[in-house]
């Protein structure tokens, strides 16, 4: 499958953005996914997930009560609202997908657990 993100850029500090990632070469409703973040000189973060069946779950230090995650299905497209973002969300973030037919609630917080990605879009909250 292929995984493609889109919506990132350059935004003043508390102002909002929504991230989209759009995946083809699968059917989407059969994949868990996944959001993950990546600042300069750190490991690669969660940051949200959402299962099959729309249960979404966040990193709390970072996204809970700021971020939301959705997908739709009939667009092949999973989402993340971003509201009050902040310099320390800067980043690259990407979206990350794992097949999951077989337990529509399940969910991964681990990069490990994923076995597609995309190419990532550059987020940057300035001061």
């Amino acid at each position: 499958v292929y995984l493609v993100e889109s919506g990132g850029g350059t935004v003043q500090a508390g102002t909002s953005l929504r991230l989209s990632c759009t995946l083809s070469g699968g059917i989407f409703s059969a994949y868990t996914t996944g959001w993950f973040r990546q600042a300069p000189g750190k490991e690669r973060e969660f940051v949200a997930a959402i299962s099959r069946r729309s249960d979404s779950h966040y990193n709390v230090g970072s996204a809970k009560g700021r971020f939301t995650v959705s997908r739709d299905n009939v667009q092949n497209t999973m989402y993340l609202q971003m509201n009050g973002l902040k310099p320390e969300d800067t980043g690259i973030y990407y979206c990350a997908a794992r097949y999951s037919v077989q337990n529509a609630s399940a969910y991964y917080t681990s990069p490990q657990e994923y076995t597609s990605w995309g190419q990532g879009t550059q987020v940057t909250g300035s001061s």
